[in-house]
């Protein structure tokens, strides 16, 4: 599965994703060069070649810019394609492992920055709070799709939470990390045994 999104879409899907790529491209390369609270959005559109209406459609704020993850959506595509009888924490990593690992080294590159930027904006860091629950979200959709479950259901949000809450207190300051990252599940499938750990 490919890991670029809009892979298998129409030219005008495409067209709009690869203006998606350039507005976003564009604006961390301004917020590198000029710091992002003194970064405007009428800036990253001029870089851009566009309107600032034209970014407005494609980013509803400057926040959004660097928050929305374009990365989830695939991964949730890769857990849902696992087979059935895969346990759900492993067909999570596997998933995690897919993506990643076929990432190439630009586009791990551009999404490092991304998440040095939200880690070291203390606004981002504050407004990441709606990003974070819209990821529980899809999570726990495809759970309860995968699980046989009505959408919503109690099990599948506690069980996105835990994985998102867990991912998410691991990598703290630090890069992403996958086998951090896979550690987590681990320690979350074994059920947080803490006597083990220490």
């Amino acid at each position: 599965m490919p890991t670029e999104p809009g892979v298998g879409l129409g030219l005008r899907e495409r067209k709009k994703l690869r203006t998606r790529a350039t507005i976003r491209e564009q604006a961390m390369r301004l917020f590198a060069e000029k710091g992002y609270g003194e970064t405007t959005v009428e800036q990253i559109a001029e870089a851009s070649d566009i309107s600032p209406s034209t970014f407005f459609r494609y980013f509803p704020s400057k926040e959004q810019l660097v928050l929305v993850d374009d990365y989830d959506p695939i991964m949730i595509r890769a857990f849902q394609e696992q087979p059935a009888d895969v346990p759900l924490l492993t067909a999570l990593r596997h998933s995690m492992e897919h993506v990643f690992g076929t990432m190439s080294e630009e586009q791990l590159d551009r999404e490092m920055a991304r998440q040095k930027l939200i880690r070291s904006v203390p606004e981002l860091r504050a407004t990441q709070l709606d990003e974070v629950q819209r990821t529980i979200d899809l999570l726990a959709g495809a759970v309860a799709e995968r699980t046989g479950r009505p959408a919503g259901d109690l099990e599948s949000r506690a069980f996105a939470g835990a994985v998102v809450g867990s991912i998410i207190g691991v990598m703290g300051t630090e890069q992403l990390s996958l086998d951090r990252v896979g550690q987590a599940l681990d320690f979350l499938a074994a059920g947080f045994p803490f006597d083990a750990a220490v």
